[in-house]
């Protein structure tokens, strides 16, 4: 067997499932030069309807992959296209040597105190060569918490992926592996040896104004920014902003929460991006979406466009992602955007995929879908996000 890690992805647009399935396995079968794949990864529009149900089993019979996992999708992503209405199948195979694969399922449920219990964390051997994959139904699991589980048990091992789209509620959302379609909950996979998982999340917001301290703070509301209430510091500055500028903070306001407390001067890379949902005029608090602020954090207000958007994930990749010396077919990227991106976001079809094989300077296998939740790194710590692209790059270690 070759020591070389090979990837290959399809992305197939029929009607008929059959169809469909059967030219994406030729695809795979082509890109790996006949080579038994260790893992198969698919992604699927609800258009495929009951045969979703035994694409895993049939993947895993007919690749002879040992490990297959896949979920649905509002929109699919593959190759460059982003297929964001009508029928996708989109799948991604890797042949990963010296490289331990080992698929988990997770089930939570709530104790006496309201805490989730979770079933399964999994077992790594050297979190310094680990990375998570992890699927999830929205419905069904608090992959938040979670999260924060495995950054307690599992510090510094980077999760990557997203949570199951196209569904308008519980039961809608499909995971999917070897064995057929799982009951909820959330499917993972631990990728751990010569094969690194480099983990690129881009959060898409740019900050404006200056740097605030939070001074005090109850849950997720906060009520005073360095020393006045949250909405004066608001206003205040609202009033220093370029036109263009207000009307982003007006249109959809983001706070950004600084992770690194030593810094005094920030990035946008630097936070991590939350939105305000609410606010109190008569107590002049800001309500957003996270419950983690403690006073004495150091945030600011951030906004979002397609171009601060567009341009915070080429810069991204290129820093985390490119100077790759090796062929295209030795480096397979998976992309999770969220459903508000694509055509909801920028102006031309097919952005953030294409912004992905840009920056990698090739036809790099990929595959992936618009999920309805990203989750992915930020500050060293594992985070679920909105209106994000979280990518992993499949690549051989340096040493």
């Amino acid at each position: 067997m070759s020591d070389t890690a090979r990837f290959a992805s399809s992305l197939r647009t029929e009607l008929e499932f059959e169809d469909a399935l059967r030219a994406g396995e030729g695809e795979l079968t082509a890109g790996l030069g006949g080579a038994r794949p260790d893992v198969v990864l698919a992604f699927v529009s609800h258009h495929h309807g009951p045969a979703i149900e035994t694409l895993g089993p049939r993947l895993a019979q007919e690749t002879g992959a040992r490990i297959v996992l896949g979920c649905t999708g509002e929109g699919i992503l593959g190759d460059d296209r982003e297929i964001e209405r009508g029928p996708a199948l989109s799948l991604w195979a890797g042949v990963l040597p010296g490289t331990e694969l080992t698929p988990f399922d997770v089930q939570a449920r709530q104790d006496e105190q309201g805490t989730f219990v979770f079933t399964r964390v999994p077992d790594v051997g050297d979190r310094a060569r680990a990375s998570l994959l992890l699927f999830a139904d929205p419905y069904s699991f608090p992959m938040s918490d979670y999260l924060e589980v495995l950054n307690t048990m599992l510090p510094g091992v980077p999760a990557i992926g997203g949570m199951a789209s196209g569904g308008s509620g519980p039961g809608q959302n499909l995971l999917f592996d070897a064995r057929g379609v799982v009951e909820g909950g959330a499917l993972g996979l631990v990728v751990e040896g010569a094969i690194e998982v480099r983990t690129v999340v881009s959060q898409g917001c740019r900050p404006v104004g200056r740097p605030l301290v939070i001074t005090a703070c109850k849950g997720n509301v906060i009520q005073r920014l360095g020393g006045k209430s949250a909405i004066q510091a608001l206003v205040e500055t609202f009033g220093t902003l370029p036109p263009g500028d207000r009307e982003l903070l007006q249109r959809a306001p983001f706070l950004g929460l600084a992770l690194d407390a030593t810094k005094s001067r920030f990035q946008r890379g630097d936070f991590l991006v939350r939105g305000l949902v609410g606010a109190d005029n008569a107590s002049g608090a800001l309500a957003i979406g996270d419950d983690s602020i403690r006073p004495g954090m150091t945030v600011q207000f951030l906004v979002r466009d397609a171009s601060s958007a567009g341009e915070d994930l080429a810069h991204l990749l290129r820093e985390h992602g490119g100077g790759c010396p090796a062929a295209p077919s030795e480096v397979g990227a998976l992309l999770f955007s969220c459903n508000g991106r694509g055509t909801r976001m920028f102006p031309a079809p097919h952005h953030d995929i294409r912004c992905l094989r840009t920056a990698l300077d090739g036809p790099v296998p990929a595959a992936g879908f618009f999920a309805l939740g990203e989750i992915g790194p930020v500050g060293g710590r594992n985070f679920l996000h909105g209106f994000t692209a979280s990518v992993a790059l499949f690549r051989q270690r340096s040493r």
